[in-house]
């Protein structure tokens, strides 16, 4: 993964490490979040139609997809580049047993007077390849 902003060229693309979520990395979000909602933890309360939705069984936090997101990016930064910005939007749920993956591709690169900029398309996908968080973050690099 090249993270020299005079090398990098749209489409380039950088990879995040895997995550296996289980029942017990769920509940390590709960405690370190102090987010206890019965979506993460509660068999019997998500057996529950919400709307027109059944996720059918617990599910795993999407600021989990966020945090694998950020830190595939400060992985790839150098030193003295800062991430600035990321928003993400969930598309599929995250249950135990699955295996999730982050991944990014630069979008555009752009050098101001005070600095220069990297816009990411980020992406979370399952096992199945499946996307289940989309977005896009951004990155400062000194200049």
């Amino acid at each position: 993964m090249n993270n020299d902003f005079d090398k990098l060229s749209e489409g380039d693309t950088i990879d995040g490490p895997s995550f296996a979520v289980s029942r017990e990395s769920i509940r390590l979000f709960c405690d370190a979040s102090l987010d206890y909602n019965p979506l993460h933890l509660d068999d019997d309360y998500m057996k529950g139609d919400f709307g027109r939705t059944n996720f059918g069984g617990i599910i795993m936090h999407g600021m989990n997809n966020f945090g694998l997101i950020s830190r595939m990016i400060t992985d790839w930064i150098p030193p003295g580049a800062v991430h600035r910005r990321l928003e993400t939007r969930w598309v599929k749920p995250v249950r135990p047993g699955d295996t999730i993956r982050p991944a990014g591709t630069i979008k555009t690169r752009q050098t101001t007077q005070k600095s220069r900029w990297v816009l990411l398309d980020v992406v979370v996908r399952n096992q199945k390849d499946e996307p289940v968080a989309v977005g896009e973050a951004m990155v400062e690099f000194p200049p």
